[in-house]
């Protein structure tokens, strides 16, 4: 059973993922007391939840780490360019270990609601299994894929057969071996397990409604001289992915498609192509801001596609012709296109006839019966809202968060929102999140919240608020940003699309991780400007 939490702390960190991890470890430092509430039974966030088969990093794992503690950087070691899910979890618990986190953890522990008292500048927290918790400040490590959509089909407890969600793979894992098995979704988890079950399955039977660009990984062993390379000047090489666009160094070009000849052109694709990864996506630098760039860069892949797949009905159905590439997240693979291939490999289009039903055999989609043994959902999430909305949190005069961001999430620099005191959130919306090597983003959002933190204490300040004016600035700024691009031409999660009746707004800043790493160090050296503090209530109290 999980140990019963404290009343009373300074600080109770919502998840314990990376994000969560690394907050308590920096809190600690500062003296103050906390308590971290996880509904799983162990450390890892995403890298927990997500176990479908072949779930791996699309970001190379030399820079998918912590850079906070040389020591951790420098010992331990990757066994692949790309690190799967299950070496990432060992790397979360190893940390865990090594920095002994566990003990002020309350695992199984889901919380239900945080309101604030604006009388005593605290934080009451509830979870499911009782807690109520005073706390000073409440930080949000959520995650921003951590709330799994699941399907609505009509029928849903027909089938008699078993159903997964990627989002929430058994932990003891899934045998699929002769079975007949459908994968519904084609993004980017279910790029990685399709061709991980087709291997295993007697039959596969994908349905597809929108198909995905996706870009070879060319995953291999870990090398020691690659890891060498990184490890020799590690400093200086994380100091130069801060400042980056995507926090990942990948030797962009800064140059235009339309500056080079149709032969250069081409060779600089191929060569990306070749490398693999999201790299690709730094081939040019306007693939996401002028069309006809981009149009040739989607044309090659879709090329690359038809060269693939042999049957060409198949090949044009995978073939992305309804977005930009990369305004959708650019998915990374393993063979997937010539997963398509296999005699046991069939593709369905539900773009234009969608699913039906399901039945107690299967599934029903433009009046054919399909049979299975299995169905897998690879759905996506309710993205980087839905885990804050869920949870009951009230503000200032029981103003729900759910309430406020009815029309779209609302904050400043994707860290706080108005009429919310001492509630952060870790890689919130309007933060460049989910458009970068989420770790850099993490580190870069908790150091600045134990700073600022750090920065009420020295000055015996106790509550930190975001103005609303600078949070209406900053919600313009995020979408002036991202009108200039090509992003918001797309039905993406970053949009909402994927959840019906979920506001169309997208929600990352796209304006890069170096620019927005310079703006919050500003805005925390001017004394934070944009935000409101407050002295101790007793000394409120008192002036008065």
């Amino acid at each position: 059973m999980t140990q019963q939490a404290p009343s009373s702390v300074d600080a109770v960190i919502v998840g314990a993922g990376f994000g969560g991890m690394y907050m308590l470890h920096r809190l600690r430092k500062l003296g103050l007391s906390c308590v971290v509430f996880e509904s799983g039974t162990g450390v890892g966030g995403t890298w927990y939840w997500n176990r479908y088969p072949g779930a791996r990093c699309d970001v190379e794992s030399m820079q998918y780490s912590y850079a906070f503690d040389e020591d951790l950087q420098q010992s331990w070691s990757w066994s692949e360019l790309f690190a799967g899910q299950p070496e990432i979890l060992r790397y979360a618990n190893h940390v865990a270990d090594r920095l002994d986190l566990r003990r002020d953890m309350r695992f199984e522990t889901r919380v239900t609601g945080a309101e604030f008292d604006a009388a005593a500048h605290r934080w009451t927290v509830r979870t499911d299994r009782s807690d109520v918790v005073s706390a000073r400040f409440c930080i949000m490590a959520t995650g921003c894929l951590s709330t799994a959509r699941k399907p609505d089909f009509p029928g849903m407890d027909l089938f008699k057969g078993q159903t997964y969600h990627t989002g929430h793979w058994p932990h003891g894992g899934v045998d699929l071996s002769g079975l007949r098995v459908a994968v519904i979704g084609t993004g980017s988890s279910a790029i990685q397990a399709i061709p991980v079950i087709a291997k295993a399955a007697k039959h596969l039977t994908v349905f597809q409604r929108t198909p995905n660009f996706s870009i070879p990984s060319r995953n291999a062993a870990m090398t020691q001289e690659y890891e060498h390379r990184w490890k020799s000047n590690y400093p200086e090489q994380r100091a130069a992915a801060r400042m980056t666009q995507s926090g990942i160094l990948r030797n962009p070009n800064d140059f235009s498609a339309l500056s080079v000849s149709d032969e250069e052109r081409l060779a600089i694709l191929e060569t990306r192509w070749q490398s693999g990864g999201t790299s690709f996506m730094a081939a040019f630098n306007d693939l996401v801001t002028n069309q006809t760039s981009n149009d040739y860069a989607a044309e090659f892949v879709r090329d690359k596609i038809r060269s693939m797949v042999k049957d060409p009905a198949t090949a044009e159905l995978l073939a992305p012709k309804g977005h930009p590439i990369g305004t959708k997240r650019i998915c990374v693979d393993t063979d997937y296109f010539l997963t398509y291939n296999r005699d046991n490999v069939k593709l369905v289009d539900v773009s234009k006839k969608p699913i039906e039903a399901l039945t107690e055999t299967g599934l029903r989609q433009a009046g054919i019966d399909y049979a299975f043994d299995a169905i897998v959902f690879a759905t996506g999430f309710d993205a980087m809202t839905g885990t804050l909305t869920r949870i009951d949190i009230r503000g200032r005069d029981g103003e729900t968060l759910a309430a406020k961001w009815e029309a779209g999430p609302r904050t400043y620099l994707g860290l706080m929102t108005a009429g919310f005191p001492n509630l952060f959130m870790i890689t919130g919306p309007g933060s460049p999140s989910v458009l970068s090597n989420m770790i850099v983003s993490i580190e870069q959002h908790v150091d600045w919240v134990t700073e600022c933190i750090a920065y009420l204490g020295a000055r015996q300040q106790d509550c930190i608020e975001a103005n609303r004016a600078a949070e209406d600035n900053w919600v313009l700024h995020v979408n002036e940003v991202a009108y200039k691009t090509l992003y918001p031409s797309a039905n993406s999660w970053y949009m909402g699309a994927n959840i019906p009746g979920k506001p169309r707004v997208f929600m990352p800043y796209i304006g890069g991780v170096g620019k927005y790493r310079e703006t919050c160090d500003r805005i925390a050296a001017e004394g934070y400007t944009g935000f409101e503090i407050s002295p101790p209530v007793r000394e409120a109290v008192a002036a008065e």
